[in-house]
Protein backbone atom coordinates (compact mmCIF):
# COMPACT_ATOMS: atom_id res chain seq x y z
CA UNK A 1 0.00 0.00 0.00
CA UNK A 2 1.17 3.52 -0.74
CA UNK A 3 -0.71 5.37 1.98
CA UNK A 4 0.92 8.63 3.09
CA UNK A 5 3.91 8.08 0.80
CA UNK A 6 3.61 11.13 -1.37
CA UNK A 7 7.18 11.71 -2.56
CA UNK A 8 9.04 9.96 -5.32
CA UNK A 9 12.00 8.02 -3.97
CA UNK A 10 14.23 8.79 -6.97
CA UNK A 11 16.31 5.68 -6.27
CA UNK A 12 17.91 7.21 -3.17
CA UNK A 13 17.76 7.01 0.59
CA UNK A 14 15.83 9.75 2.34
CA UNK A 15 18.95 11.66 3.43
CA UNK A 16 20.44 11.46 -0.08
CA UNK A 17 17.10 12.51 -1.59
CA UNK A 18 16.81 15.58 0.65
CA UNK A 19 20.42 16.54 -0.02
CA UNK A 20 19.68 16.32 -3.75
CA UNK A 21 16.51 18.43 -3.44
CA UNK A 22 18.28 21.02 -1.28
CA UNK A 23 21.04 21.38 -3.87
CA UNK A 24 18.54 21.57 -6.72
CA UNK A 25 16.37 24.22 -5.05
CA UNK A 26 19.47 26.28 -4.25
CA UNK A 27 20.61 26.18 -7.87
CA UNK A 28 17.08 26.92 -9.09
CA UNK A 29 16.92 30.05 -6.98
CA UNK A 30 20.40 31.07 -8.12
CA UNK A 31 19.87 30.54 -11.87
CA UNK A 32 16.02 30.66 -12.01
CA UNK A 33 16.04 27.89 -14.65
CA UNK A 34 17.77 24.50 -14.55
CA UNK A 35 17.60 21.32 -16.60
CA UNK A 36 17.20 18.02 -14.78
CA UNK A 37 15.30 14.78 -15.19
CA UNK A 38 11.53 14.96 -15.28
CA UNK A 39 10.84 13.10 -11.98
CA UNK A 40 13.41 15.26 -10.16
CA UNK A 41 11.85 18.41 -11.62
CA UNK A 42 8.38 17.36 -10.48
CA UNK A 43 9.63 16.78 -6.93
CA UNK A 44 11.66 19.98 -6.98
CA UNK A 45 8.54 21.94 -7.94
CA UNK A 46 6.97 21.12 -4.55
CA UNK A 47 10.05 22.19 -2.58
CA UNK A 48 10.63 25.37 -4.64
CA UNK A 49 7.01 26.50 -4.31
CA UNK A 50 7.25 25.97 -0.56
CA UNK A 51 10.44 28.06 -0.43
CA UNK A 52 8.80 30.95 -2.29
CA UNK A 53 5.84 30.77 0.08
CA UNK A 54 8.25 31.04 3.02
CA UNK A 55 9.92 33.98 1.30
CA UNK A 56 6.60 35.74 0.88
CA UNK A 57 5.81 35.18 4.55
CA UNK A 58 8.96 37.09 5.46
CA UNK A 59 9.06 36.32 9.19
CA UNK A 60 12.14 35.33 11.15
CA UNK A 61 10.73 31.83 11.65
CA UNK A 62 10.18 31.49 7.89
CA UNK A 63 13.73 32.70 7.22
CA UNK A 64 15.10 30.09 9.62
CA UNK A 65 13.00 27.34 8.04
CA UNK A 66 14.18 28.29 4.56
CA UNK A 67 17.76 28.57 5.81
CA UNK A 68 17.60 24.94 6.85
CA UNK A 69 16.95 23.94 3.25
CA UNK A 70 18.63 26.55 1.05
CA UNK A 71 22.45 26.76 0.98
CA UNK A 72 24.06 30.19 1.21
CA UNK A 73 23.18 33.59 2.57
CA UNK A 74 23.06 35.28 -0.84
CA UNK A 75 20.51 32.73 -2.06
CA UNK A 76 18.43 33.23 1.09
CA UNK A 77 18.59 37.00 0.58
CA UNK A 78 17.46 36.64 -3.06
CA UNK A 79 14.59 34.40 -1.97
CA UNK A 80 13.31 36.83 0.67
CA UNK A 81 13.76 40.03 -1.37
CA UNK A 82 13.62 39.55 -5.14
CA UNK A 83 11.45 36.44 -5.43
CA UNK A 84 9.14 37.43 -2.55
CA UNK A 85 8.34 40.79 -4.16
CA UNK A 86 7.97 39.27 -7.64
CA UNK A 87 5.36 36.76 -6.50
CA UNK A 88 3.57 38.90 -3.89
CA UNK A 89 0.33 38.94 -5.90
CA UNK A 90 0.50 35.28 -7.02
CA UNK A 91 -1.19 32.66 -4.85
CA UNK A 92 0.85 29.64 -5.93
CA UNK A 93 2.26 27.98 -9.01
CA UNK A 94 5.58 29.80 -8.94
CA UNK A 95 7.42 27.24 -11.08
CA UNK A 96 6.86 25.62 -14.45
CA UNK A 97 8.11 22.21 -15.62
CA UNK A 98 8.64 21.79 -19.36
CA UNK A 99 9.59 18.37 -20.71
CA UNK A 100 12.32 18.82 -23.32
CA UNK A 101 14.18 15.79 -24.63
CA UNK A 102 15.40 12.29 -23.95
CA UNK A 103 18.96 12.08 -22.65
CA UNK A 104 21.29 10.28 -25.01
CA UNK A 105 23.15 8.01 -22.58
CA UNK A 106 20.34 6.45 -20.55
CA UNK A 107 17.15 7.61 -22.32
CA UNK A 108 16.03 9.54 -19.24
CA UNK A 109 13.29 12.12 -19.91
CA UNK A 110 14.72 15.59 -19.30
CA UNK A 111 12.89 18.76 -18.32
CA UNK A 112 13.47 22.41 -17.64
CA UNK A 113 12.14 23.81 -14.41
CA UNK A 114 11.94 27.58 -14.18
CA UNK A 115 10.25 30.33 -12.24
CA UNK A 116 7.29 31.93 -13.99
CA UNK A 117 6.99 35.69 -14.65
CA UNK A 118 10.71 36.17 -15.14
CA UNK A 119 12.63 37.67 -18.05
CA UNK A 120 13.60 35.22 -20.85
CA UNK A 121 10.96 32.65 -20.00
CA UNK A 122 10.79 29.56 -22.19
CA UNK A 123 7.02 29.94 -22.36
CA UNK A 124 5.10 33.02 -21.33
CA UNK A 125 2.78 32.77 -18.36
CA UNK A 126 -0.90 32.60 -19.21
CA UNK A 127 -2.80 35.77 -18.36
CA UNK A 128 -5.41 35.60 -15.67
CA UNK A 129 -8.87 35.02 -17.05
CA UNK A 130 -11.28 37.87 -16.39
CA UNK A 131 -14.19 36.90 -14.17
CA UNK A 132 -17.47 36.27 -15.98
CA UNK A 133 -19.91 39.15 -16.03
CA UNK A 134 -22.36 39.14 -13.12
CA UNK A 135 -25.79 37.76 -13.82
CA UNK A 136 -29.04 38.86 -12.29
CA UNK A 137 -30.18 36.44 -9.60
CA UNK A 138 -33.19 34.31 -10.39
CA UNK A 139 -36.36 34.70 -8.34
CA UNK A 140 -36.52 32.09 -5.57
CA UNK A 141 -39.66 30.40 -6.90
CA UNK A 142 -37.76 29.29 -10.03
CA UNK A 143 -35.52 26.98 -7.99
CA UNK A 144 -38.44 24.87 -6.84
CA UNK A 145 -39.53 21.70 -8.60
CA UNK A 146 -43.04 23.18 -8.55
CA UNK A 147 -41.87 26.27 -10.46
CA UNK A 148 -44.40 25.90 -13.27
CA UNK A 149 -47.26 25.49 -10.81
CA UNK A 150 -46.39 28.24 -8.35
CA UNK A 151 -45.05 30.86 -10.76
CA UNK A 152 -46.90 34.19 -10.85
CA UNK A 153 -48.39 35.22 -14.17
CA UNK A 154 -46.01 38.14 -14.63
CA UNK A 155 -42.92 35.86 -14.37
CA UNK A 156 -43.85 33.52 -17.22
CA UNK A 157 -41.14 34.92 -19.58
CA UNK A 158 -38.47 33.96 -17.02
CA UNK A 159 -39.32 30.28 -17.36
CA UNK A 160 -38.89 30.19 -21.11
CA UNK A 161 -35.68 32.24 -21.43
CA UNK A 162 -32.28 30.57 -21.23
CA UNK A 163 -30.03 32.04 -18.50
Amino acid sequence: MKHRNSMRKLGRTSSHRWALLRNLVTELIRHERIETTLPKAKELRRVADNMVSLGKEGTLAARRQAGGIVHGDEILHKLFTELATRYQARCGGYTRVLATRTRQGDAAPMAYIEFVDRPNELREAKPAFPPPPPRDPLPPWLHSKYARVLVPNNAAPLLTSNP
